[in-house]
C-alpha cells in the first residue's frame, strides 16, 4: 500500500514538474532573419506570451553563438556570447534596468575559465576591471579607473593568497607617481616607492619593523643613483643617521 502511494505520488509530481515547465515556456519560434533557407533565431515565449530568451546563430554554422536572456522584461537582462565560434558560450554581459551595462565577465584566452570581469559606472565607462592573470580562479589584478576613462590605481595579488601586496597610483595624465608593497604579507603596506616620469624613482620609504612607521628614506638623483639615506634606527619617530653619497 505504501510503495502505491509513492508511486502515485512520484506520478503526480512528475506531471506538475511537466505542467510548470509547460507554463515556464510555452513556445519557441523559429525564425530564418537573413531569408537564407537556414533557421538562425529561436525565440522563447511564455504561456501569456512574454518573451523569455532569444537565441541566435550569427555565423551561420548552426550552432548557437548568442543568447539573450529577458525573463519577461522588455529588454535582455543577460546577453551570454560564443566570441570564437567554438561551440562554447565565454563572455556574459549583465544588464540592470533599461538595459544599462553593468559588467561583463569573460573567458579572454579561450581557455574554457573566465579570468576578466569589467564593471561599468552610470556613464557606461569602465570603472574597474579585474583579471585572472594565473588561470587559477581567483582574480589577481585590479584596475580602477576615473569617471573619464583615466587609470586612477592598480592593485595586485602577485603572491596569489588572496591579499593585495602590491599598489599602484596614477596621475591624471595616467603617470606612474608611487607603488606600494606588503613585503611581509599582513595586508599593510611597507615600501613606498616614488617615482618621476613613471619610471625615474626619486625616493623610497621603507617599515623595517613593521609597526607602520617608516623608518628609513631612500633619496636618489636625476640618474636614478642613490645620493642619501635617513634612518630612525631606535623606531622613536626621530632620525638618528644620515648618510650622503660622497
Amino acid at each position: 500500500m505504501m510503495t502505491t502511494r509513492l508511486k502515485k505520488t512520484c506520478i503526480l509530481c512528475g506531471c506538475l514538474f511537466l505542467a510548470l515547465a509547460c507554463l515556464a515556456e510555452a513556445v519557441v519560434i523559429q525564425v530564418d532573419s537573413d531569408f537564407d533557407g537556414k533557421l538562425d533565431q529561436w525565440q522563447h515565449k511564455s504561456e501569456d506570451d512574454r518573451l523569455l530568451k532569444v537565441e541566435y546563430d550569427k555565423n551561420g554554422d548552426g550552432k548557437v553563438d548568442q543568447i539573450d536572456i529577458f525573463d519577461g522584461k522588455k529588454k535582455p537582462i543577460r546577453v551570454e556570447l560564443d566570441r570564437n565560434f567554438d561551440g562554447t558560450l565565454d563572455q556574459v554581459q549583465y544588464y540592470s534596468k533599461g538595459f544599462i551595462l553593468k559588467h561583463i565577465e569573460k573567458d579572454s584566452k579561450f581557455s574554457g575559465q573566465i579570468d576578466w570581469r569589467e564593471v561599468y559606472g552610470s556613464n557606461n565607462q569602465v570603472t574597474l576591471l579585474e583579471t585572472d592573470e594565473n588561470q587559477d580562479g581567483k582574480m589577481d589584478v585590479f584596475q580602477y579607473f576615473s569617471e573619464d576613462g583615466h587609470m586612477e590605481r592598480v592593485e595586485y595579488d602577485a603572491s596569489h593568497d588572496g591579499k593585495i601586496d602590491r599598489w599602484e597610483f596614477f596621475g591624471d595624465d595616467e603617470t606612474l607617481k608611487s607603488t606600494n608593497f606588503d613585503i611581509n604579507h599582513d595586508g599593510d603596506p611597507d615600501q613606498w616607492q616614488y617615482f618621476k616620469n613613471s619610471t625615474l624613482l626619486v625616493k623610497v620609504e621603507h617599515d623595517t619593523n613593521f609597526d607602520g612607521k617608516v623608518d628609513r628614506w631612500e633619496y636618489f638623483d636625476e640618474y636614478g643613483k642613490m645620493e642619501r639615506v635617513e634612518l630612525d634606527r631606535n623606531h622613536d619617530g626621530k632620525l638618528d643617521l644620515i648618510k650622503r653619497r660622497p
